[in-house]
């Protein structure tokens, strides 16, 4: 493996990293519409609060996929041929709630305006949950043939690690999303998500002690990587914990980084158990690695140059983007 195939394994990561950390609590404050607010004027604080960030949070996740194909064409596909369907059901999710907050916006009947608040909730449900299905489904040992194809049945795809994975990554995701909540509304929501992440706090644990027994059972990190897979096991356990006491301090800042550390920290678990892998496959010597399914090294240089110059423009704008929107959403009189 050479030093730019690594490289670009480790900035995937990293993009992924970004789009769960930021787009993360987006989701989490759409399902909170529903599962938080109780009425309409709370709803349009929920939305005001992410209104001026979704959109760009969003474009992580297109980046990660974009920088995927250009760096692991193999990788990218073979993975999104293989889970096509669940990627088309991502999508189908994040157009529904791209689309929701205009229409909403411009509804004339309150019908007309529950139904798209409704499809905003739908919309922020279904991408992190199969995003997590997803994510679990292909660090397991996948039936890949010697031309990198991947012929997934449906119990590689649903089984009792992917859907455990899917509601950890919703749960965390929602979270995540009450922390930003916390961070930036006045009034009851305020209140109101900070007991129901005391809640869900004592949830988390559970979900971690059962996501760690599958990983053990359904995978081989902990039999190839068994030091730093633990190690972050014990991490992930470490940022409930950031969150928890966040939350009983009623210290907001503490409780956002400890819920997003631990999305952060899940990804890295993916990456690192992966490593040197991109895919496994259920024949060790049809899994696709690092080293061979990464792109020529001139397209790797090339990339490499581009993302020294456009990362840090991109990182500004993001910088001033949140700096700008820091006021907090006060509730409608």
């Amino acid at each position: 493996m050479s030093f730019l195939q690594i490289l670009w394994f480790l900035l995937l990561a990293v993009l992924f990293i970004g789009f769960f950390f930021l787009e993360g609590f987006d989701f989490g404050v759409g399902m909170a519409t529903r599962l938080l607010a109780h009425n309409e004027d709370e709803r349009d604080q929920l939305v005001a609060t992410i209104g001026p960030h979704w959109d760009a949070n969003e474009v992580w996740l297109i980046t990660a996929g974009g920088a995927m194909f250009a760096s692991y064409p193999l990788w990218y596909a073979s993975l999104f041929s293989g889970f096509y369907i669940m990627f088309f059901i991502v999508l189908m999710g994040l157009i529904l709630r791209g689309v929701s907050f205009e229409f909403a916006a411009h509804a004339e009947t309150p019908g007309g305006r529950s139904i798209w608040r409704w499809a905003l909730f739908i919309g922020s449900v279904l991408p992190p949950f199969v995003l997590g299905m997803i994510f679990t489904a292909i660090i397991q040992p996948l039936p890949i043939d010697k031309n990198m194809d991947i012929y997934a049945t449906l119990g590689d795809q649903i089984n009792l690690l992917t859907i455990v994975g899917g509601v950890a990554v919703t749960l965390m995701c929602f979270m995540h999303g009450l922390n930003f909540i916390r961070l930036k509304t006045v009034g009851p929501l305020r209140e109101r998500a900070r007991q129901w992440n005391a809640i869900l706090s004592w949830v988390l644990y559970a979900g971690e002690v059962v996501f760690a027994i599958l990983v053990f059972v359904y995978t081989d990190f902990f039999k190839e990587r068994p030091v730093s897979t633990t190690l972050i096991i014990a991490l992930i356990v470490c940022a409930a914990v950031i969150n928890q006491v966040g939350t009983l301090k009623n210290n907001e800042l503490m409780s956002f980084i400890g819920s997003g550390l631990g999305l952060t920290l899940v990804v890295a678990l993916i990456f690192n158990g992966l490593f040197p892998r991109v895919l496994i496959a259920d024949n060790p010597a049809h899994s696709l690695l690092i080293k061979t399914a990464s792109a020529s090294p001139l397209t790797l240089t090339i990339m490499t140059v581009v993302a020294c110059i456009l990362l840090p423009i991109a990182l500004a704008y993001f910088i001033w983007s949140y700096t700008v929107f820091h006021k907090r959403i006060p509730a409608k009189a």
